[in-house]
């Protein structure tokens, strides 16, 4: 049985880099069939005060995966593992 993977992208509105950090995150998931969300972090107290230095920061099944700029191969393996 295979597992869905789920890939979350914490940003905010107007970040250029949470721009670039989705266009990879979208292309890897479709490549391998994963799921992913977005949250922004402004409308989250908790992923604000954990996060806000860090965005974009990227999960990987709730787990943080990545921050600042997302390695689309980095985030093939994670996906595959």
């Amino acid at each position: 049985m295979v597992r869905m993977r789920t890939v979350t992208l914490i940003g905010k509105p107007g970040c250029h880099l949470c721009d670039v950090a989705r266009d990879v995150i979208v292309r890897v998931c479709e490549e391998t069939g994963a799921a992913w969300e977005e949250k922004d972090i402004n409308q989250d107290e908790e992923l604000y005060r954990k996060y806000w230095e860090q965005i974009p920061v990227v999960l990987v099944d709730g787990a943080q995966h990545d921050f600042w700029r997302v390695d689309p191969d980095r985030l093939r393996k994670a996906l595959a593992g």
